[in-house]
């Protein structure tokens, strides 16, 4: 069986390069990104005091917003790696993801608190191991469970490889948010397209090993 690898700096590498000749672009998605997910929050939290069923709504309202803008960025950075220039709205083009997405996350969410309570190391394990649910839900078209399966699939081998991954995606981000906060206009779409190359790039060698494999 031919072992799967990737290349951090390649992939970072291409994620800056996609963001350079796309930044105005990647600003503005970010700006609209940050405002349609922070403001039912922002509203949620003034009206906690006084009005908790009230907010209780704008805390769903936000949930909604932020699986839909999930599904957005995963479809424009997917866009960029097939080298199409993706339209704006595109971060709000979410049908036909939209429940098997949130499906999907519910149980991703509870095997990784599970894994978290079993001394966290099991959780973090399993956070790497289905980090890929959302893509292959958005570019497979897969179930929730489908796509956890094939997420499992992607990351057999490079675990380890995709933890240092992990670590460096935070560090640079870390870096932008420390560059008086606008650096994470430039880190943000990098680490985004970075993130999206590597699936690309190990589902490919994943679907390349089943053939291989099979009698």
């Amino acid at each position: 069986m031919t072992k799967k690898d990737f290349l951090i700096g390649e992939a970072i590498k291409y994620g800056w390069n996609i963001m350079k000749a796309n930044l105005w672009f990647f600003v503005g998605v970010l700006i609209v990104a940050w405002l349609v997910t922070g403001i039912p929050q922002a509203i949620a939290n003034r009206l906690q005091d006084n009005y908790s069923g009230l907010a209780a709504l704008f805390r769903i309202l936000h949930l909604i917003v932020d699986v839909i803008i999930s599904i957005g960025l995963i479809k424009i950075a997917l866009k960029f790696l097939v080298n199409e220039k993706p339209e704006f709205a595109e971060l709000f083009r979410f049908q036909g993801n939209f429940w098997r997405y949130v499906g999907s996350s519910i149980l991703n969410g509870l095997i990784v608190a599970a894994g978290i309570i079993l001394f966290i190391v099991p959780g973090i394990y399993w956070a790497i191991k289905f980090q890929f649910f959302g893509y292959c839900i958005v570019d497979q078209k897969l179930g929730p469970v489908e796509a956890l399966k094939k997420s499992s699939k992607i990351t057999y081998q490079v675990k380890w490889k995709l933890l240092g991954f992990g670590l460096v995606m935070v560090g640079i981000n870390i870096l932008g948010f420390l560059c008086l906060f606008v650096g994470l206009f430039a880190t943000i779409p990098t680490t985004m397209i970075a993130f999206a190359y590597v699936y690309r790039k190990l589902l490919s060698q994943t679907e390349t090993v089943q053939v291989t494999d099979t009698p």
